[in-house]
């Protein structure tokens, strides 16, 4: 009881603290009171006022990092668009340039929606009946021949359903008897630029597969090849008009495809067969390097037969000059060049020109005889001279630019829309920047246009005096005339000489560097695609940006 009287007693006495009239009685204690009161809210009322100020400053530096955050994303785009402006160097493009660019590229649409209407899969068009027709054994050959050319002008969606015919519907193996010369050019050529461009690993595929069933026709005592096999069975021979004798371009034309699928698979089976012909024709090879277009594939030993830059001879002298391009010019591939060097040595002999308008053409020579005849095929010869005369001294060089640049003329009446003219503007325009190359070849488009174009495609003339069409459209119109037209007028960064080459039907293949006993290895197989094309607007410039 005493406790708790105790306890609350003691309880009563605090609570006496919160009465006012205890204040009231003593005014000292009222005061401090007072005095604690306004300093207790004056620092409440300060804490708050600081997180406010606090809330706002963290605002305000939020904003500043943000600020920030997008003037650093904005210089990384600044330097990205320099890098790329560096790396591209592309001067402001004439838009007459874009226009003409556009226009071949309408052209090609033309071309090819006509091939997929009304041929299809098969080799080559007839615009006239809007037929196909297999003129190579089936193998597709415009469309293959086409790959790069729809790539190259940002044709995507045509690239694709091309792509997809390939993948599910080629098929080499054929009881057909080939030509090697005609399906490494155009089959595994066109297969293996699609290949470097799209990195798409079923054109490497495809292209190892057709050249499987070429190899054996290099099975000869030389390594000069058969010039004909059949794609099912092998079976390789020579065709009964030559005396049972290999071409020269048909033998000495496969060079660069391929090397370079010997490069794209690691495996050095192709490029050891292919040059292996070389080394055969270099061992006896004559001192003003021409050749006559027949040769013994048994013996090596050439025939009584006419030397030309023309037909079966022609490519043979653009590939030596290629491959040493194609291996990046080292001393690996040297021995190539010295046998261009000497071919164009001999092709000065043959040069001759036209009184009284002085046009330059190249005779064709039959023992020690010359004839006054130049096809149309010769007609890449001012190309080639131009691209290798880069690799001599300045007085050879110029001499031989010299020579390129003079007015060549043929004596043919038909023309089959074929490339090798403007293939040759095409490397005159990008090697000295001459415009008048691309007036030219203005002019020869527009004259397509004018005289080969029909609703279903476009055709050749059996005569220009007089206008009288054919009924094909042949694939090297899409593989190269329309590519050439089309690069001629696009900057030099598309397809850049120093980084492609070229092969005898416009497939461009990558520079490779080729060294004293590399090991080939897979050695394309970091590549990335080749970005030509952001979109498919009319006129908008191409770009590279790997």
């Amino acid at each position: 009881m005493a406790r708790g009287r105790s306890s609350s007693s003691s309880s009563s006495s605090r609570w006496r603290y919160c009465n006012p009239a205890y204040y009231l009685k003593r005014p000292k204690r009222l005061a401090l009171l007072f005095i604690a009161f306004v300093c207790a809210t004056l620092v409440v009322w300060d804490r708050q006022t600081l997180v406010r100020e606090h809330e706002v400053e963290l605002s305000k530096l939020q904003e500043e990092v943000l600020e920030l955050r997008n003037v650093l994303e904005d210089s990384k785009d600044v330097r990205r668009i320099q890098r790329r402006t560096k790396r591209e160097a592309l001067p402001m493009e004439d838009p007459i340039d874009q226009e003409r660019r556009e226009k071949v590229r309408e052209a090609m649409i033309h071309a090819w929606s006509s091939y997929e209407n009304y041929a299809w899969g098969q080799d080559e068009l007839q615009p006239q009946t809007k037929s196909g027709v297999n003129s190579f054994g089936g193998l597709g050959a415009t469309l293959i021949d086409s790959l790069d050319t729809l790539y190259i002008m940002g044709l995507e969606e045509e690239f694709q359903r091309a792509k997809e015919w390939v993948a599910n519907s080629l098929d080499f193996n054929k009881d057909y008897d080939a030509s090697v010369f005609e399906t490494t050019i155009r089959v595994v050529g066109g297969l293996l630029s699609a290949y470097d461009l799209s990195q798409d690993k079923v054109f490497l595929e495809k292209a190892q597969d057709i050249a499987d069933r070429l190899l054996p026709a290099w099975d000869t005592p030389t390594g000069i090849p058969y010039n004909i096999i059949n794609l099912a069975g092998g079976n390789p021979r020579n065709p009964g008009w030559t005396g049972g004798n290999s071409i020269l371009a048909d033998s000495g034309t496969e060079q660069l495809e391929f090397i370079a699928l010997s490069q794209r698979t690691g495996n050095p089976k192709y490029q050891q067969k292919a040059e292996n012909a070389i080394l055969a024709l270099n061992k006896s090879f004559p001192d003003n390097g021409l050749l006559p277009i027949y040769i013994n594939p048994d013996t090596g030993s050439t025939s009584y037969s006419a030397i030309t830059f023309g037909a079966m001879g022609d490519s043979f002298y653009e590939y030596l000059l290629k491959v040493w391009i194609q291996g990046n010019k080292t001393a690996t591939v040297r021995h190539y060049r010295e046998m261009w060097e000497k071919s164009m040595k001999g092709l000065l002999s043959l040069v001759k020109r036209t009184t009284p308008s002085s046009f330059t053409y190249l005779c064709e020579k039959s023992g020690y005889s010359l004839t006054d005849k130049m096809d149309e095929l010769a007609c890449f010869a001012p190309g080639m001279i131009a691209l290798g005369s880069f690799g001599y001294g300045p007085e050879e060089s110029k001499k031989f630019l010299s020579l390129a640049e003079e007015d060549m003329t043929v004596g043919t009446s038909w023309n089959i829309l074929r490339p090798e003219t403007v293939e040759s503007l095409f490397y005159l325009s990008r090697l000295t920047g001459n415009k008048t190359y691309k007036e030219w070849g203005w002019n020869i488009f527009q004259a397509f246009e004018e005289n080969s174009r029909v609703e279903g495609g476009y055709v050749g003339l059996k005569d220009v005096n007089t206008g009288v069409k054919d009924n094909m459209m042949q694939s090297f119109f899409l593989a190269e005339t329309l590519k050439y037209l089309y690069l001629l007028f696009s900057p030099p960064s598309v397809i850049p000489l120093d980084e492609w080459v070229f092969n005898t039907e416009a497939h461009p293949l990558r520079i490779v560097t080729r060294k004293e006993g590399e090991d080939l290895g897979n050695r394309d197989a970091q590549k990335k695609p080749v970005i030509l094309f952001r979109n498919r607007r009319a006129g908008r410039l191409p770009n590279r940006d790997n």
